[in-house]
Parts: C-alpha cells; structure tokens; sequence
C-alpha cells in the first residue's frame, strides 16, 4: 500500500491548513462556536468556494475527490483547526442521495456542494444506544401521502438546516434492517419541531420531533423499507471522517504539549528534558502513529465489499476512541494545572477528542461491532 497522498491531495492539505490557521484561528472559532447559529454562514461560503466540500464528492456528482482518502484530507485538517461547520453531516446526507436518490434529488447535490443548501441528518434516537438499525420512528401509508411520527436526538446544526434525511420504520421489528425508510423532510414541514442547545465540545444540535408529518413519495430517498444499505454507507463515510478529524486534533494537541516541555522551566531546565516526561511522551506518539494507521487502513477499504469496509471503519472508531481519550489525558496532565484551563486551546481540543468517541458510536460499541463482523 502506497502511504503516500497524492500531489493533488497534498495541494489540497496544504491550501485548507493554510487557510484555517490564517482565517480560524482559536478566537475566531472560539467566537464562531459559542454563537446563536453555532456555525458562521460566511465562513461555510468560503469553504466551499475552497473545494473542501467538492472534495468530498466524485465528479459525478459535481465534485473533485469523494474517495476515502479524500474524506481523511478534508477532515485531518478540519479537526487540525476544531471547525465546526456542518461538514459531517454535509459528507453523510449528500453520500446517501448520490447512491440512492433519484434524479431530482440527486441535482440538489450542487446546493450541498456551494454551500447554499443545508441538510442535517435525523437518524439516532434518545434509546438507540448507537445500533444503526434500531429505529423506533414510524411512517404509514394513509391515502396518498406518508404519515411520520417519532423523535431525533442530537440532530447537528438542527435548527438551521433546511431540510432533514430522516430513518423511519415503514416495517418489520424496531431493530430489524429491513423496513428502514429513508426520507428527505422540509424543516418547515407542519408537525416539525426543532429544540436546539449548545453543544459541550462547541457549535449546536437540537432535539427534532416529527408529528403526523404528511409527506408525498418524492420525499423518499430509495425504495420504501430498504434504506439500511445506503444509511450504513453514509454513516460510514462519517466515522471515516471523525476519525481523520481526531487525527488532526491529536496532532495539534501533541505539537503543544511538546512545545510546553521544552519552554516549561523546572529547577532552572525544561521539563521536557526529564526522563519520564520523556517516556510518556514518547508512548503517546507511538499511539497517535497507529491511530493515524488505522484511518489509512479504513480510508483504503471504504469502497471495499461490505464486511472488509464495515470491520476497518469500526477498528479505526475503536482505535479512535481509546487513543483519543488518552492524548486528552496524558497532554492535559503534561501542562499540569494551565492544562485545564478554557482560555488555553489544549482544552478545547481534549474535549472534542473526548466527544468524537461518543459520536456515531463509542469504542465499546465499536469493538462490539468488529467482533461480531467477523463471525461467520
């Protein structure tokens, strides 16, 4: 396996650094997170006028990149710079209507792609407890239309999208795979209603409840009852890319822990030049180098049969989630007490690292996950 990136994704890397660490600084994302919206509308304009969500899609659909590598680009440097702009969701929703919409839904990609167009997945619920197939929401048939019923919980950027990608059960038992419905519904759709709060690790989410929503079949995104396939690839695409952004806070996070050792005097020396600071320091670049290998291994399965990608990504989530906390830990307690500190960015990196592990699925789940993926 070539480790190695392209030249055009080394140009990509380059140019989306650059423009973070010059126009999202700690301040401004700082500002930009603690907002009303919880993302800053200009800011996703220019992002997209960059390319980093063209870089996220296939050429057929209207983008530039769209393979895993792509996604890891895009998202190491996104958590290199703690960006809370709704990428994720971007990457999930617009990968499940370009493998299962239908022509017009699949024209909406360019709103996605410029920016204009915001879409916010509505998938798990307050007792899904992270089974992608467990789906208590309801949708019948009555007359001509779709009847929705149900809640969504932690819905991200809930409150600005336009529109949601919602899962509901047409049919079957609440954790069975098949009769899983996929559908795009108008955020101002009546019986819509959207509680929205502040996320801990920045930015905002909101709870989404769904009250007799009536809806007509082009509302639904593939066929009635078989969504779970196109639901688990576009998830999958988003643990891809959580894990590529923990690699990049990571490697923020050890870049100022190594910088604090050497500038921190003890006793007239740099702290750094003490023999067990050394040693933990060490042990946690050997994790951060194999985390960083299990997200190159599941960005090379992620157009992979099924069973291969799904066991790399959980491995990668798994890896993700244990090195995570353990960098947020180990470089908090190096900076001894400044470590905690809001006004100190560490903090903010630490607990993002923390939070990645609880989204689209914690390490114990994962590790659940890729066990039983290799049965049978």
């Amino acid at each position: 396996m070539n480790f190695q990136h392209t030249e055009d994704r080394r140009m990509l890397a380059d140019t989306l650094n650059r423009f973070i660490s010059e126009q999202y600084g700690f301040e401004t994302r700082d500002r930009i997170a603690r907002s009303a919206e919880g993302f800053s509308a200009e800011l996703w304009n220019r992002f997209a006028e960059l390319g980093m969500i063209g870089a996220l899609f296939g050429e057929t659909q209207g983008g530039f990149g769209g393979g895993g590598f792509d996604i890891a680009v895009v998202f190491e440097s996104l958590g290199r710079g703690l960006v809370v702009e709704p990428f994720l969701d971007t990457l999930i929703v617009g990968q499940a209507i370009a493998r299962s919409g239908n022509e017009m839904q699949k024209a909406t990609l360019a709103g996605l792609i410029d920016g204009s167009r915001l879409v916010a997945l509505a998938h798990g619920e307050p007792d899904s407890h992270y089974e992608l197939a467990r789906v208590t929401t309801r949708a019948a048939r009555s007359g001509d239309a779709w009847r929705l019923n149900g809640a969504k919980a932690v819905v991200q950027q809930g409150e600005s999208a336009g529109s949601y990608l919602v899962s509901a059960r047409t049919h079957g038992a609440d954790d069975a795979e098949d009769g899983i419905t996929l559908f795009l519904v108008p955020r101002d759709a009546a019986g819509v209603n959207a509680r929205g709060y502040r996320k801990i690790d920045g930015g905002r989410a909101a709870e989404v409840t769904f009250d007799d929503v009536a809806l007509d079949d082009d509302c639904l995104l593939g066929a009635a009852g078989d969504g779970f396939a196109t639901l688990e690839y576009g998830i999958g695409c988003g643990v891809l890319a959580l894990c590529s952004e923990a690699v990049g806070a990571m490697d923020v996070a050890k870049d100022a822990t190594l910088e604090y050792l050497r500038t921190r005097l003890q006793f007239g020396v740099p702290i750094g030049s003490f023999q067990a600071l050394q040693h933990r320091m060490a042990d946690l670049l050997l994790e951060i180098e194999q985390a960083r290998s299990a997200v190159i291994n599941a960005a090379a399965a992620l157009e992979g049969e099924r069973k291969v990608r799904e066991r790399a990504l959980s491995a990668a989530k798994y890896s993700i989630g244990r090195i995570g906390a353990r960098v947020a830990e180990e470089c908090i307690q190096l900076h001894g007490g400044i470590g905690m500190t809001w006004e100190l960015p560490l903090a903010h990196y630490a607990k993002r690292l923390v939070m990645i592990d609880h989204q689209l699925g914690d390490e114990d789940h994962h590790l659940e996950r890729y066990v039983s993926l290799g049965r049978g």
